[in-house]
């Protein structure tokens, strides 16, 4: 069938086999590009393997540093009958695992709930069978809105909103293209406990102990959690809202999970990553529109990222090729330096005030916005011919 990009609010509720196939294919080719990553990782756990940040750190530690990688996700096949395309990340793995068996390197998937424990002992199952048997990197990169407690049944759901007071600011409503005024009601108490336990450091420090427990760590493991400050424009709603506590629990567990490592002469830590396009970022009310002009201010000064780019960087300037992690005051590595740098942010903030609907492609680079947006779901890319039918 032919498919094409339908976008619901802040989703894209199709995606294109050949696209995401190419986007992985690009994305190889840069890490490739960038040359051997010197003393990386052998074998690699990636939870939340499919899209963004994790499918970067999963393409780095295959293509970058030759690893062994199980990717654990949740993502859904295709179904001819109903003309339903798969969803991106299915796409995504599924080129993943053609490239690198093609290179030779070892490659598992587990489709399901990361939260589970099921999924935990299958995963543990594909470490044993690994060449190394165990994983000496642990990725961990999930956002997902609601998560069923592995002990209770209980269901959490994750809400975006401020703590204390409501909050009125510009955002951007990117179906219309349009700068609104948007109000982000204050989360209950129960709201803010549920976004904790859904988005939190709860279950990477389950993961970790799962692993321990079963032997499959090895001697100097690496964990990494992904987390994001961001400026002061964005802290009501993030830094300062119900994400961003969970983010601090996430800190919190980091700290525990590195005392646990260390006994295997390992660590753990969080990064701090640059603001970009991906379906997380693109459902949080303000940073659409944030992002927006960040990437026309970086792309203007040479300076921009997408994930594979920082992640690259990452596993090449600090985890690997004989460096030292650079920490910053609160113990987290900090790889979203270029985003905020001081002339970065003044552009920022002077076009900030400025930008409505009738200047947005000017004063912003929404253009380019949308594009990466449609590229996570395989559109857009200019190696593929989209009036083609595709095997979805």
């Amino acid at each position: 069938m032919i498919v094409e990009p339908k976008v619901k609010g802040f989703l894209c509720v199709t995606a294109h086999p050949e696209g995401c196939a190419e986007n992985v294919r690009e994305q190889i080719a840069y890490v490739r590009g960038k040359g051997e990553i010197k003393g990386g990782c052998k074998s690699a756990l990636i939870i939340g393997s499919s899209t963004g940040y994790g499918l970067a750190s999963r393409i780095t530690a295959a293509f970058g540093c030759g690893a062994a990688t199980i990717g654990v996700f949740f993502e859904r096949p295709g179904d001819a009958a109903r003309s339903r395309p798969a969803s991106a990340g299915w796409y995504n793995t599924a080129e993943f695992t053609k490239q690198a068996e093609a290179a030779g390197l070892y490659c598992a998937n587990i489709n399901g709930d990361a939260f589970g424990d099921e999924v935990k002992k299958q995963a543990i199952e594909a470490i044993k069978k690994s060449p190394l048997g165990k994983v000496d990197l642990i990725v961990y990169s999930l956002a997902s809105p609601r998560r069923t407690d592995p002990d209770t049944g209980e269901v959490y759901k994750s809400v975006l909103k401020t703590v204390g007071e409501e909050r009125k600011d510009k955002s951007l409503d990117t179906d219309k293209g349009q700068v609104v005024e948007v109000t982000v009601p204050a989360a209950t108490e129960r709201e803010i406990f549920e976004t904790v336990k859904t988005m939190g450091g709860d279950d990477w420090e389950r993961w970790v102990k799962a692993l321990d427990d079963a032997g499959v760590i090895a001697e100097g493991c690496a964990s990494v959690a992904y987390s994001y400050i961001g400026p002061e424009l964005t802290y009501p709603i993030y830094r300062s809202g119900t994400i961003g506590l969970a983010k601090k629990d996430l800190e919190a567990a980091a700290d525990r999970i590195d005392a646990l490592l260390k006994l295997r002469r390992g660590k753990a830590f969080i990064s701090v990553n640059k603001a970009l396009v991906t379906q997380a970022s693109s459902a949080i009310p303000v940073v659409p529109l944030y992002v927006s002009i960040l990437y026309k201010v970086m792309k203007e000064k040479g300076i921009h990222e997408g994930c594979i780019e920082q992640i690259q960087r990452l596993f090449a300037t600090q985890l690997y090729n004989g460096n030292c992690l650079e920490f910053d005051d609160e113990g987290r590595v900090r790889i979203d330096n270029l985003e905020l740098r001081d002339d970065v942010q003044k552009a920022v903030f002077d076009i900030w005030p400025k930008v409505s609907t009738e200047n947005l492609y000017e004063l912003t680079d929404f253009a380019g916005y949308k594009k990466e947006f449609l590229k996570l779901f395989g559109f857009g890319l200019p190696n593929v011919d989209y009036s083609k039918d595709v095997e979805i």
